[in-house]
């Protein structure tokens, strides 16, 4: 690959981060408003229909009895705290796209740093719980800073 390309590459991999971010957001923010308006006893009710079966079989099954038992303890207080932090991370991710599709300036810096924070987040939750998928995203929003921080340096002046 030629190293006229890169730019162009670098380009593209920036507006598919942020297409991704923008979808993602906009899934989380979904999610919230469906924690926000669907009663609590809702995931109890699936976790049964989507065990019903397995457990029907074989009652010890650890993989249904851990959703039954996951289900169980997400109580009202979860929910709503769930809702509250999906709503609000998806919209503070989807105006920070929105503001850098508009090409506005200070939305790079300040991307970055909503990025950064939601990082610092998400490490702290991974090193209390080992989740890989906070680790992923991390990774992920890595990438999408960097890739923020170098379509900002090749803005024209």
């Amino acid at each position: 690959m030629a190293p006229r390309d890169w730019p162009r590459l670098l380009h593209e991999a920036f507006e598919v981060g942020i297409a991704a971010k923008a979808l993602f957001a906009l899934v989380e923010t979904l999610a919230g408003l469906g924690l926000l308006v669907l009663q609590n006893g809702w995931l109890q009710a699936v976790a049964r229909w989507l065990t019903a079966g397995e457990l029907g079989e074989d009652p010890a099954d650890p993989l249904a009895r851990w959703v039954m038992a996951a289900a169980g303890a997400f109580s009202l207080s979860t929910q709503h705290f769930w809702a509250i932090y999906l709503v609000g991370h998806g919209l503070i991710k989807l105006a920070a796209v929105g503001a850098l599709v508009a090409g506005f300036r200070w939305a790079y810096p300040l991307s970055m740093a909503v990025l950064g924070g939601f990082i610092f987040w998400q490490m702290q939750k991974w090193a209390a719980t080992g989740s890989v998928s906070m680790l992923a995203l991390s990774v992920f929003d890595l990438a999408v800073i960097w890739l923020i921080w170098h379509e900002w340096r090749s803005l024209p002046d």
